[in-house]
């Protein structure tokens, strides 16, 4: 529900026409943040930075929120510029995945089926299915962006998920062995949450999840009691298809 009279979506266009009216004017995504803060304090940074991703023409990550054609609006100049997009001169904005690039061979443990091949697929995979994690997860939405590469602070958390008593979760995946050093990552996060995404009060906690917990890890996280570690595993089962006999 709109935390003001419109959604986001709608306010982005006029925020656009008073940054940067003219075809090839670029603005920051500071810039924009400030805007917002002055004319609409309530919308989050998160927020306004997911919207800024499902603008801009040019980022894969806007896939995941939804961007349809009348929002093909902004191009990202670098990692915090944008500008208004020209169908003249910039690439054709993104809708869709690309093609699969041909498959490399398989690693011994993806030819047992024991991890999922990319992160993306398992980040996909968990968005879908976030109960294997914990009863009650479900992926975070507001103002038509949800928590599947969720924007932080110029970088982006794997999975933002809510669990039942309303706590904000932070998910970082590994899709082959976790290390210890995905703590001060995981940490920053939630940080950059609780500071600028999270209600007054509202909980903010960590979880990671990878193939193999390396023995670091565990050691670096048994003096962190936000964060909650899990392993997964893949499992595969066969039905037998019974055949219709032909008639004589």
């Amino acid at each position: 529900m709109p935390i003001y009279d419109r959604p986001v979506r709608s306010i982005i266009p006029e925020m656009v026409r008073h940054l940067a009216p003219k075809p090839g004017q670029v603005f920051s995504r500071d810039s924009a943040l400030a805007w917002f803060k002055e004319h609409y304090p309530k919308i989050k940074q998160g927020t306004i930075t997911a919207h800024l991703t499902r603008f801009a023409t040019n980022m894969p990550s806007r896939l995941h929120y939804g961007a349809r054609a009348d929002e093909d609006l902004l191009y990202q100049v670098d990692g915090s510029m944008f500008r208004l997009y020209d169908p003249s001169r910039d690439p054709a904005p993104i809708h869709a995945r690309p093609p699969a690039v041909e498959p490399q061979p398989p690693t011994p443990e993806e030819a047992s089926g024991e991890e999922f091949a990319y992160e993306s697929d398992l980040r996909d995979f968990l968005a879908k299915n976030l109960s294997l994690i914990e009863p009650g997860l479900r992926l975070y939405e507001e103002e038509g962006v949800t928590g599947v590469e969720f924007p932080a602070g110029g970088r982006f958390v794997d999975i933002l998920a809510v669990d039942a008593k309303g706590a904000l979760v932070v998910i970082e995946l590994k899709v082959s062995r976790g290390y210890d050093r995905v703590v001060g990552q995981t940490l920053r996060y939630l940080s950059w949450i609780k500071l600028n995404q999270a209600e007054a009060g509202q909980g903010v906690r960590g979880v990671i999840v990878a193939r193999e917990i390396s023995e670091d890890l565990r050691l670096a996280c048994s003096e962190v009691p936000a964060v909650t570690l899990y392993e997964y595993m893949l499992s595969v089962s066969l039905r037998r298809v019974q055949l219709t006999s032909p008639r004589p």
